[in-house]
C-alpha cells in the first residue's frame, strides 16, 4: 500500500467548489480523502504544503512533442519531463508529427512512449485527415477506440468546407472533440500580424479575418444540419474571434458545443515584439495588438474562453536563427506558463486563482473526457500540483527540461511556481525536499502502474464523454 499525505495547503478544487486549508490523502494512485487530519499516521510519507496551493494536477490540452520524426526538437519523454517541471500532470499532444498521428497504431505508439518515460500522462490527439492534407478523413473510429482524446489537423486548418462537414458529422458520433486550427489558407500564410508594422518591416501580413472566417464557417456548418459536434477553437488571437464565439455560446449552441482556448503569449505580447525581427516572437497565429489582448482578457473574464493551453512548440536553435520569414512558427510554453498566466490574469484582477485553475484542470479534463483527471474527488487519480503563488524566480530556458530553448520570455522575472508535481501518487518533482518526509522521489523513467491491451500503458479515457458538472 502506497500512501502520501499532503498537509497544510490551501486546497483549490474548482470541480467541487472547494477552497480551504485541508489535508489530502493519496493512496494507491487515487485520492482517498480531503479534509482535516488530526495527526498523520506514523510511517506514512508526508508532504508539507504550508503556504502553498494544492490543486488538481494541471492539464494542457495543446502541446507538440514532435515524436515521431523530429526528435531533435523534442521527444515524448523530454516533453513529459518539461510538463512535470512546469506543474502539468497531463498533456494532450498534437498530431502534426512526421508521419502524422493519423491511425490507431500511432495512437498506441504515443501511449507506449509516455509509459516508458513515466513522467506526465500524455494523451494523443488524432489527425482529422490522412497526413493532415485536408482531403480524406483519417481513421477516426479506430483512433477513437485506441484512445485518441480528440481530433485536429493542428498547424493547418481543414480548409475544405465539404471535408470539414464530414469531419464534424463523423467525429460527433465518437463523442470526441474537434480542435480546429483556424486559418483560411488563402488569406493566411503571412509571418506576422497584418498592419502598418508588417508593412514597415517588409514582412507578409496575416490578417485577423483569416482566423475569423474559419470559425464562422465551422459554426454555420455545425448549426445548419444540427450536427452538434463538440467544437474547440485553438489558440485564439483575434478580438473578432472572441465575439464570434461569444455569440455562438450564448445564442446558437449550448455552452458544451463550442469552446476556445487562450495561450500565454497571446495574453502578454503584441506585434511590437516583432519589430526587431526576433524570431522568438514568430508564432502561429501571430501576436496581434493591445486591443486583441483586451478582448481575450474580457472573454476569459466573461467565461467565453474556458481553457488555457500553452501551444508548447519546440524548435532547434538553428531553425530559429534563420531570417524571420524563413524561421518556423512556435515557442516553448510548458515550463513557464503558470506564472505567465498568473501575471496576465490573477495579478491585474481579471480572474482569481480558483477561476484560473478551473481553466487548467476541470475544464480541459471535461473537454477531452479525461476520466479521473481534473479534480480531487475521492476515487479520482492522484494527480496533484502544489503551487507556491509567491515564489519569485527568473525564466531561464537553460534550466528547462525541454530539448529546445525557443522561449520569448527568457529573463522575465515572474511570481508563482509549481513546487511539487505528483502523478498517480508518485512525486515526480519536489523543488524543496525538506517538505517531503518519509518517501524518496520515484526515479524518472519508471512506467506508471496501469495496463492497456496487456501493456504497461496509461489507461485512455472512455469513448463517450462523461457528464458535465458545469
Amino acid at each position: 500500500m502506497s500512501t502520501l499525505i499532503i498537509t497544510g495547503g490551501r486546497v483549490i478544487d474548482p470541480a467541487n467548489q472547494l477552497d480551504r486549508v485541508a489535508d489530502v490523502v493519496l493512496e494507491d494512485g487515487k485520492v482517498r480523502q480531503v479534509g482535516k487530519l488530526s495527526k498523520p499516521p506514523a510511517g506514512v510519507a508526508v508532504l508539507d504544503a504550508s503556504g502553498c496551493i494544492v490543486s488538481p494536477g494541471l492539464i494542457d490540452i495543446h502541446v507538440h512533442f514532435r515524436e515521431p520524426g523530429q526528435e531533435e526538437k523534442e521527444t515524448i519523454a523530454t516533453g513529459a519531463a518539461a510538463a512535470v517541471n512546469g506543474g502539468f500532470t497531463s498533456v494532450c499532444c498534437m498530431p502534426n508529427t512526421n508521419p502524422a498521428i493519423d491511425d490507431d497504431s500511432r495512437i498506441e505508439f504515443v501511449y507506449h512512449q509516455a509509459a516508458r518515460a513515466g513522467m506526465a500522462n500524455v494523451f494523443p490527439v488524432g489527425a482529422i485527415t490522412k497526413g493532415r492534407h485536408g482531403k480524406e478523413l483519417a481513421e477516426i473510429a479506430l483512433m477513437s477506440a485506441s484512445g485518441a482524446v480528440g481530433f485536429s489537423d493542428d498547424g493547418v486548418a481543414v480548409a475544405s468546407a465539404s471535408v470539414m462537414n464530414k469531419a464534424l458529422s463523423y467525429i460527433a458520433m465518437t463523442g470526441k472533440v474537434i480542435m480546429q486550427h483556424c486559418e483560411d489558407p488563402e488569406l493566411g500564410g503571412g509571418v506576422m500580424n497584418a498592419g502598418a508594422l508588417a508593412t514597415r518591416l517588409g514582412l507578409a501580413g496575416w490578417p485577423r479575418v483569416a482566423e475569423e472566417l474559419i470559425i464562422q464557417r465551422d459554426i454555420l456548418l455545425n448549426l445548419s444540419q444540427n450536427i452538434g459536434a463538440r467544437y474547440h477553437v485553438q489558440h485564439l488571437s483575434s478580438a473578432g474571434s472572441v465575439e464570434l464565439i461569444r455569440r455562438a455560446r450564448t445564442e446558437l449552441f449550448g455552452q458544451a458545443h463550442i469552446t476556445a482556448e487562450a495561450s500565454p503569449h497571446h495574453l502578454l505580447l503584441t506585434e511590437d515584439s516583432c519589430a526587431t525581427y526576433d524570431t522568438m516572437f514568430k508564432m502561429n497565429p501571430p501576436l496581434r495588438t493591445k486591443r486583441d489582448i483586451e478582448a481575450l482578457l474580457k472573454g476569459i473574464q466573461d467565461g467565453v474562453i474556458t481553457i488555457l493551453a500553452t501551444d508548447h512548440a519546440p524548435h532547434t536553435q538553428e531553425e530559429k536563427e534563420l531570417e524571420f520569414a524563413a524561421a518556423p512558427f512556435g515557442i516553448l510554453g510548458l515550463e513557464c506558463a503558470l506564472p505567465l498566466y498568473a501575471r496576465a490574469l490573477v495579478e491585474p484582477g481579471v480572474i482569481d486563482w480558483p477561476a484560473m485553475l478551473a481553466m487548467m484542470t476541470v475544464n480541459p479534463a471535461r473537454l477531452c473526457t479525461l476520466a479521473g483527471k481534473g479534480d480531487l474527488s475521492v476515487g479520482s487519480d492522484a494527480d496533484v500540483t502544489i503551487i507556491d503563488p509567491r515564489e519569485a524566480w527568473t525564466v531561464r530556458a537553460a534550466d528547462f527540461k525541454s530539448k529546445s530553448r525557443n522561449c520569448p520570455f527568457e529573463g522575465w522575472n515572474v511570481t508563482g511556481r509549481a513546487v511539487a508535481t505528483i502523478v498517480g501518487g508518485d512525486v515526480k518533482l519536489c523543488r524543496d525536499t525538506a517538505r517531503l518526509r518519509g518517501r524518496e522521489r520515484r526515479a524518472p523513467g519508471r512506467a506508471l502502474a496501469s495496463s492497456r491491451r496487456g501493456r504497461s500503458l496509461p489507461k485512455p479515457p472512455p469513448d463517450r464523454p462523461t457528464s458535465r458538472k458545469r
